[in-house]
């Protein structure tokens, strides 16, 4: 009897560990523009709740964290998630989804343009909208001066550029070709393009509090462009903006627990 059972715990440690390694799901999760991801938080507390929950999450400061104000391009904020990524994967997942808050929904839409492998993308209240006309006159369409510096080869030096969060207007001090890089209206951080470019098998998840300001795009904003997966989930819960990942913490985890 006793070599029966030392014969079945053998199998189950050389076949069963190994599946369960596989169910560990890790998320790279980005804070807003202008944020941070501190325990106090929505993001901080979103993190704990998924952290209670068997979820490996990482929290990183990224460029568009409140004391680091655009101190990168879009496409070298790429290489920051990248470095997230490696380090839950030292962590011990094996799934990975890398996701965000606002502009950081906004830089996780284009991570998965670039990178494949993902187990999903999550956008949580997407913001920053560079695309549109409407959002470029309120700031002058102040990308062109950017522009125009760039070309002067003058991309790295400082000037005090507009911005726009949320209904609130101020003026950032940033690198001009970082600037251009995340203004654009044509650039990286066109989400609608990004969506429409994720690699294929990575799944969306797009949630968004019904008193956002991105609620009335609905949808055909830029999620229905997503390429097709059965896992794909366009989520709309209570409360507005900043409430969001808060507000949708159960829907989230329930998504991240389906990959």
């Amino acid at each position: 009897m006793k070599s029966v059972i030392s014969t079945v715990l053998l199998l189950l440690t050389l076949f069963v560990s190994p599946l369960y390694a596989q169910d560990k799901v890790g998320v790279v999760l980005m804070h807003g523009k202008s944020g941070t991801a501190n325990d106090s938080s929505p993001v901080g507390e979103l993190a704990d709740f998924l952290r209670g929950n068997d979820i490996i999450v990482i929290t990183p400061d990224m460029p568009w964290h409140r004391e680091r104000v655009l101190d990168k391009t879009y496409e070298d904020s790429m290489l920051e998630i990248d470095a997230a990524v490696k380090e839950l994967k030292s962590k011990g997942a094996t799934k990975i989804v890398v996701g965000g808050h606002s502009m950081g929904a906004n830089a996780a839409t284009g991570y998965g343009t670039v990178r494949d492998g993902l187990a999903g993308i999550l956008a949580i209240a997407p913001g920053h909208v560079p695309e549109l006309a409407g959002y470029q006159r309120r700031i002058d369409n102040d990308w062109q001066r950017a522009q125009a510096m760039v070309e002067a080869g003058k991309g790295q030096e400082k000037e005090d550029f507009k911005d726009r969060n949320q209904g609130s207007q101020s003026e950032i001090y940033v690198k001009a070709e970082n600037y251009l890089s995340w203004f654009d209206p044509e650039g990286s951080a066109v989400m609608p393009e990004n969506v429409a470019s994720l690699k294929p098998k990575t799944p969306l998840m797009w949630i968004i509090g019904e008193e956002d300001r991105m609620y009335d795009r609905g949808p055909d904003y830029a999620f229905s462009e997503a390429p097709e997966h059965p896992k794909n989930s366009y989520t709309v819960v209570d409360g507005g903006h900043k409430e969001t990942p808060v507000n949708g913490q159960k829907e989230i985890l329930i998504w991240l627990k389906s990959l």
